[in-house]
């Protein structure tokens, strides 16, 4: 069983991601009009598959969510423009990153409670509890969740842990018991994830 871990790396090449990607899954990238769609699309396969093996299977469940299916890990990606992140792990795990500079302003109002607004003044906190909630709809596993009813975030404090991890943020799915997230600032990216 592998150990719980976080990979966060630039997008690859296709030359680069090659001897980790299947034909299909050239063929699929090669229908994306975008070319860093198609790079974070082989990178995050070729990270898996180097990291498991060459032969590992990579398929989606209902939601949309990519999947082991032989059992080896559970495998959340996110991705944004410069880095691709995925989480391993023998249990459930999620991760989100984004640009540390994306200004979540306009849309703040749509996910960010005054109770969790004000729970820190460090500028980057309105990016951090995007990236939050967005890792806990992801661990959750299910649709329809509102970004302010049902995930909430309750706590952030410095983090004890001795990994490039900055925070930890307590959240809430729903009614459930609370979730330790993991925060951290990775140059320019922020990265939140629970492993």
């Amino acid at each position: 069983m592998i150990p719980p871990r976080l990979y966060i790396e630039p997008p690859q090449t296709e030359d680069e991601t090659s001897f980790w990607t299947t034909d299909e899954e050239v063929a699929q990238a090669a229908a994306f009009r975008n070319e860093r769609r198609r790079r974070e699309f082989l990178t995050w396969r070729a990270i898996v598959r180097r990291e498991l093996g060459r032969d590992t299977r990579i398929a989606y469940n209902g939601l949309g969510a990519p999947i082991l299916p032989d059992g080896e890990a559970f495998v959340s990606v996110s991705h944004c423009p410069g880095r691709v992140a995925v989480c391993l792990s023998p249990n459930r795990c999620a991760v989100d990153i984004e640009r540390a500079d994306r200004d979540f302003s306009r849309v703040a109002a749509r996910f960010l409670t005054p109770d969790e607004a004000a729970l820190s003044s460090d500028p980057r906190w309105p990016g951090l509890v995007w990236c939050a909630k967005e890792t806990l709809y992801k661990y959750a596993r299910r649709r329809n969740l509102d970004l302010l009813r049902d995930l909430r975030i309750v706590s952030v404090r410095p983090s004890s842990d001795p990994s490039p991890c900055t925070w930890t943020i307590g959240g809430q799915i729903g009614n459930e018991a609370p979730l330790r997230l993991s925060a951290c600032y990775d140059g320019d990216f922020l990265v939140v994830y629970i492993l």
